[in-house]
């Protein structure tokens, strides 16, 4: 994924970004595909909850997941709590308090990996092992993933938007509440929202943030399939303002989105941009940082090689 910081926000939080970005070079890069790399490992996610399966059945592959971004030289890791929600886990059979457990224990696992990578790299005697692994003391941030209604859902509804007239502004604040105050207070250093289809949900996100007075700063990234509007067909100018309007998102961005679309999408939304794709987008890195672009990863079906590709490509453009 690639996003750059929004312009005007004078809080601490924007000064975080803003410094890691420093840090960083100018450019961060952001870890890829999930899924998928969970499968490869040999986890079987079918299952409603997906990835998030795996925070009961398998957290030793988590942590694997987010050590393998990490290796490849991700900046950024996010939690494994997209697809994680309360109600989808008391459907699960478990209770309030165990899912509300699964979903702070989403971040802590992703903040050990972080330890064991930093750990791993006291313990290398260079930047760069032999075996290809980037083994390099650098700002690392996790992010906790929130996904959209329609990912809870599981009927790919994610991807049109279309929730239905009875799922209105507050059916959707009292969905997503409970879940974004925990991950908020879980130690993460941001929250990332991703996957929005649409005005609604952007509104009510950005609202909890108010509304809660969430310390935690946050991104919003939306999904088009025209490289004009969000899936749901609402402007996309219109979206990022909503995320404009809170100083609590620092970053507007794309995610699930043909490569081809992102550039002309960042550049209609600059100076609050991102870029997200498939394994074959890595040649379109440089031109969406050329473009404003200050984080870029990587989304479904990317795996550590894309993230390992995207960090090279940029080896030029980050300053440190």
């Amino acid at each position: 994924m690639g996003t750059s910081d929004v312009n005007g926000k004078s809080s601490s939080s924007s000064s975080l970004v803003k410094d890691f970005l420093r840090k960083c070079g100018g450019v961060a890069v952001i870890d890829g595909g999930f899924a998928t790399e969970l499968e490869r490992h040999g986890a079987d996610l079918n299952d409603p909850l997906w990835s998030a399966k795996c925070l009961f059945t398998d957290p030793h592959l988590v942590r694997a997941v987010h050590l393998d971004y990490l290796e490849a030289g991700a900046d950024i890791i996010l939690s494994s709590s997209y697809q994680a929600t309360i109600q989808g886990f008391k459907a699960k059979g478990y209770s309030v308090e165990e899912s509300e457990s699964l979903l702070k224990r989403s971040v802590e696992i992703a903040c050990e990996a972080r330890d064991v990578y930093y750990n791993r790299c006291r313990e290398s005697s260079s930047d760069h092992s032999t075996d290809g692994k980037i083994l390099k003391q650098r700002p690392i941030l996790v992010a906790a993933s929130v996904g959209s209604y329609g990912a809870y859902l599981a009927d790919g509804s994610e991807y049109s938007g279309e929730y239905g007239d009875a799922v209105d502004l507050k059916f959707l604040k009292d969905f997503h509440r409970r879940r974004v105050q925990l991950l908020a207070d879980s130690g993460a250093d941001l929250i990332a929202f991703e996957t929005v289809p649409n005005k609604l949900e952007a509104q009510a996100f950005v609202e909890l943030l108010k509304e809660e007075d969430i310390k935690t700063p946050a991104w919003l990234a939306f999904n088009s399939k025209d490289g004009v509007n969000v899936v749901s067909g609402d402007s996309l100018l219109e979206c990022a303002a909503i995320g404009e309007s809170c100083e609590k998102v620092l970053a507007v961005g794309i995610n699930c989105t043909p490569p081809r679309f992102i550039l002309d999408l960042i550049l209609s939304i600059k100076p609050s941009n991102t870029g997200i794709t498939d394994e074959d987008f890595v040649p379109y890195v440089n031109k969406w940082c050329e473009a404003g672009a200050s984080l870029v990863g990587g989304c479904c079906r990317t795996t550590p090689n894309t993230i390992r590709a995207i960090h090279q490509a940029l080896s030029g453009r980050r300053t440190v």
